[in-house]
């Protein structure tokens, strides 16, 4: 997979949006071992820079700080920099801050893509974009089938409608401008609950948890029996690689939105992600807190035939696997006092030769 990769993305320019972001970092880190020209953009206070700066990144690509929504200044920089593909990431993307600022959370999440898909009609250099978006777009159906592309889009949260709202925008777009075209691929990515290492979000499983054993707290849980499909962050990021690959060559094919998600029955209590933390970190208790403030769908599962079928994507580590690669990544950089750059870039090595 990696000489393929890097066949294509090598002197490419990508374009990735909330560059600074947890995925974002990881993405131009992989994209930059492909040896692709990467421009990136994003926003200040954001809680995740943190590792972005820390692999000197800001170095190594051409950064631009600012608000997706401001669209003048996103056209400039795309007619600038001309790129090829696009990689839109930049969100509101927790499901706790959206109850505290919905407006916001609806604005960015909507206005960030629409931004996006218009500076894609305006532009005819660039190929393919991708638009991540969520696996909580989708209404609960309470299937345990998981839930499939062509599922009703919907959700009753503030973030979970803000999602499906940038589906709806992404499908509007295409089949009003794109859809007769092929020379542009437009997808939607459609995965979630991504771990590994850098991330400090709060009121996210993984970086409260690691900060609660770094400094030797017991793990409180609000929702031990939730089960999600947790999955390493390098296996969504290797299916938008993928699609924005095979989309940018045959974007009539390609084009639509896609699942990146977890095997089947391979969804996890959140009590067992936090006792496989435990286990890996060597130390540390968990406990349960018992007051829920607000709504999340207690099931989420994603079908991914489509994706394993015609993208002949599929993921690489399971959950077990996938706890312990994103623990080594703290235990290595916060105990054995390793260069964050040095492991982050070893952990995508080391997924890609896996990944064969």
């Amino acid at each position: 997979m990696k000489k393929i990769l890097k066949k294509f993305y090598k002197n490419k320019s990508v374009l990735i949006t909330g560059v600074t972001g947890f995925k974002g970092t990881w993405l131009c880190s992989w994209l930059l071992e492909l040896g692709a020209n990467v421009v990136g953009v994003g926003y200040n206070p954001n809680p995740n820079k943190n590792l972005f700066y820390k692999l000197n990144l800001n170095r190594k690509i051409k950064l631009n700080l600012f608000d997706i929504r401001n669209f003048s200044k996103l056209q400039k920089l795309v007619k600038k920099t001309k790129p090829s593909i696009i990689f839109h990431l930049a969100a509101q993307p927790l499901i706790y801050e959206s109850y505290k600022k919905p407006l916001e959370t609806f604005d960015i999440n909507s206005r960030g893509t629409l931004n996006v898909l218009e500076v894609t009609r305006l532009n005819n250099f660039i190929k393919s974009v991708i638009l991540v978006t969520s696996d909580k777009c989708y209404e609960n159906n309470f299937s345990t089938r998981g839930f499939r592309e062509n599922d009703r889009l919907g959700g009753v949260d503030p973030y979970s409608a803000s999602k499906a709202s940038a589906e709806i925008i992404a499908k509007a777009y295409k089949e009003s401008f794109f859809k007769n075209k092929s020379v542009r691929g437009i997808s939607t990515g459609r995965a979630g609950n991504v771990i590994g290492g850098g991330d400090w979000s709060p009121k996210r499983l993984i970086p409260d948890s690691i900060r609660c054993l770094v400094q030797g707290k017991p793990i409180f849980l609000r929702n031990p029996s939730f089960n999600r499909p947790w999955q390493l962050v390098l296996e969504p990021l290797k299916g938008y690689l993928i699609l924005a690959m095979k989309q940018f060559k045959n974007p009539k094919k390609y084009s639509g939105a896609w699942n990146f998600g977890t095997e089947k029955n391979s969804i996890t209590s959140v009590k067992k992600i936090v006792e496989y933390i435990i286990r890996f970190w060597g130390s540390g208790n968990l406990k349960i807190n018992k007051k829920r403030k607000f709504y999340e769908q207690e099931n989420l599962q994603l079908n991914i035939e489509k994706s394993k079928k015609v993208l002949k994507w599929k993921p690489t580590y399971n959950i077990k696997k996938s706890v312990q690669i994103t623990v080594e990544w703290y235990l290595e950089v916060f105990i054995n006092k390793k260069k964050p750059l040095n492991v982050t870039v070893n952990q995508i090595n080391n997924y890609m030769h896996d990944s064969k």
